[in-house]
């Protein structure tokens, strides 16, 4: 582009140094609105956890399509009842389009309009859906780290949830959810040796000769074989009590913390053992 189109023909312009001070200005302020153009996006965004901050905002962490994670602050959304941002929309694991601007230099984004892209019937109030939405929030706040877009992850992201939202049986859901995520997060269980006797959740392999590294054994590891092998449609004809779902559930969650550096254990995991016990 040629710069100098943008300002009146001067004489007395020097355009390396900008010497003009008016000049600079309208310089400046030229730069300034296209950059501001190029910022912003459209894009499929899942929300992940929102923060109350201050008494009237809100800071939202969110997966996009277009730039993987994204943190924004919604100033004034929880004083304002006119306003076009909705605290409803933000709730965890909500589907939506929003128009965002994304500066991309790791501070607090803006989100300028938001709108639901999936309704879901059941998951923010059928009780059993909705501690599970709770679990499988924290879950994705604490693995999901990578600031650019992948769109296998949020492809498997939006279906998942929207395959819970359509299914009554989901006892076993966020056992397989977890499994199939940590693929994506590339920590899936190496299955070369899959008919060992045992699973290393440590080196993440299966294994004929334990060693002092936490590992599965027994009904454990057969239903961890079995969710290995399945898919979404076929859960329920897993059959498994409540102690064991919370076994290889626990076994699953370390299972995250040893492979996942900064990942915290989900404070809502005792409300989701209580519910599909």
């Amino acid at each position: 582009m040629n710069w100098l189109s943008i300002f009146p023909r001067s004489s007395n312009f020097v355009p390396r140094t900008c010497k003009t001070a008016g000049w600079f200005r309208i310089f400046s302020n030229y730069l300034c609105k296209n950059q501001l153009r190029s910022m912003q996006v459209t894009t499929n965004a899942i929300v992940l956890s929102s923060l109350k901050y201050g008494d009237t905002s809100l800071i939202v962490k969110a997966f996009t399509a277009s730039d993987g994670l994204k943190s924004y602050l919604l100033k004034g959304i929880l004083a304002s009842k006119k306003g076009k941002l909705k605290t409803a929309l933000f709730q965890p694991l909500m589907q939506l389009e929003v128009v965002a601007n994304h500066r991309n230099k790791g501070t607090l984004e803006s989100i300028r309009e938001a709108k639901v892209s999936y309704h879901y019937q059941s998951l923010h109030t059928a009780i059993g859906k909705n501690a599970l939405t709770m679990f499988l929030a924290e879950i994705l706040s604490n693995s999901i780290r990578e600031e650019e877009p992948n769109q296998g992850l949020f492809e498997f992201l939006e279906a998942s949830l929207q395959w819970l939202d359509a299914h009554d049986k989901v006892s076993n859901f966020h056992i397989y959810f977890l499994l199939r995520l940590s693929k994506y997060l590339g920590i899936f269980p190496d299955t070369t040796a899959i008919e060992s006797s045992c699973f290393d959740l440590l080196e993440g392999e299966f294994t004929n000769t334990p060693s002092l590294n936490p590992i599965l054994t027994g009904e454990n590891l057969m239903y961890f074989k079995t969710f290995l092998g399945i898919n979404f449609d076929a859960l329920e004809t897993v059959r498994m009590s409540r102690a064991e779902r919370q076994d290889l559930l626990k076994s699953l969650v370390l299972y995250f913390e040893l492979h996942l550096q900064g990942f915290r254990k989900p404070k809502s995991l005792a409300i989701l053992n209580e519910i599909f016990s």
